[in-house]
């Protein structure tokens, strides 16, 4: 049994790490904090957990007592907060965007802040990056659009079959987080699909580092914000080299299903399927479909998941799996929500 710790648990992220874990048949949570909501039952922030007796608290990070801690804080306070974590002995597992860059200087021009922390963390990508995550004292857990980005664009780099992979993702408006605006107003958002960002999203860096691993491949991303809660469409159309425009789509499925076999959280479909936000909603699976080219050269590859599970709290919950050395699918062993 080990115990954890959520920082920042009043949010959409905290709020489902929280409903996750207390289906975790070997954590025990010790404190969810807020500064927010000092004192507050958790009912009254998040209406669907309840029959617990857990109150969020605004305890220091000295304060923390637990094996694994998660910070589900914004951008520039997570760093702030890590380096104490890390000395009181806790294994700290970020959700947000301080420790994902191998490069500060390419985080500090995509965020804006200014990087403060030399600790370095191991990005939480499991497919790619398991053997460094099972003895991370620091996981930098993934952006949503990024997972669902790198894992429909991972075989393609690893075989170097294409030069340009060109991300158009579609999310849900839980992903813009807990905080209301304009752009999420539902007489803005409802009945119409929204692009922002269009060439400038700061996630788009993070894809690049991670694709670039494996071959010399140029990375474009674009959002679109659209009125569903849940879920993250990408279509990635990717791009082949010469000397690759023989292949196949049968040949194509192939690459896909050997680079993810024994892969826990990852549904290949076949017979041209296409994923779908309803099947993996509340799940943390990641379907990946399509493998279809057209007469041009370009691969069109699509993937489905839900952005605040497998996108955010439950690949943080993976990750936890993986460093306890618990089986990787314990607590998160359940499909999603289809219709």
């Amino acid at each position: 049994m080990v115990s954890v710790a959520i920082v920042g648990a009043s949010g959409y992220t905290g709020g489902e790490l929280t409903r996750l874990l207390l289906n975790h048949p070997e954590v025990e949570i010790e404190d969810i904090s807020s500064r927010q909501f000092e004192e507050t039952p958790i009912h009254k922030v998040h209406p669907h957990i309840r029959g617990t007796d857990l109150v969020f608290k605004n305890k220091k990070p000295s304060e923390l007592d637990a094996d694994i801690i998660f910070t589900a804080t914004p951008h520039g306070a997570s760093m702030k907060i890590i380096p104490d974590l890390l000395e009181i002995g806790a294994k700290v597992i970020d959700l947000s965007g301080d420790y994902r860059f191998n490069d500060i200087e390419v985080y500090e021009k995509w965020y804006g802040l200014k990087h403060t922390s030399d600790i370095k963390g191991v990005y939480g990508l499991p497919e790619i990056h398991r053997e460094e995550i099972k003895n991370a004292n620091l996981i930098a857990n993934p952006g949503c659009f990024v997972t669902g980005a790198i894992l429909s664009g991972y075989p393609l780099s690893k075989a170097a079959i294409v030069d340009r992979m060109i991300f158009d993702s579609k999310t849900g408006v839980s992903g813009a987080g807990v905080n209301p605006s304009s752009s999420t107003h539902y007489p803005n958002i409802g009945d119409n699909v929204n692009p922002y960002k269009v060439t400038s999203h700061r996630h788009t860096p993070e894809i690049q580092q991670e694709l670039g691993l494996f071959s010399d491949v140029k990375v474009s991303f674009t959002p679109h914000l659209v009125p569903v809660i849940r879920g993250i469409l990408t279509t990635n159309h990717s791009f082949l080299i010469e000397g690759s425009e023989d292949i196949s789509s049968g040949e194509l499925l192939d690459i896909y299903k050997k680079t993810y076999e024994g892969e826990p959280f990852i549904q290949i479909l076949e017979d041209g399927e296409i994923p779908r936000l309803s099947s993996i909603r509340g799940s943390n699976y990641a379907q990946i479909g399509c493998f279809e080219i057209d007469e041009t050269g370009r691969l069109v590859v699509i993937s489905a998941i839900d952005n605040l599970v497998k996108g955010a709290s439950g690949q943080a919950i993976h990750n936890m799996n993986i460093i306890c050395g618990f089986d990787e699918k314990t607590g998160l062993n359940f499909f999603g929500m289809h219709p």
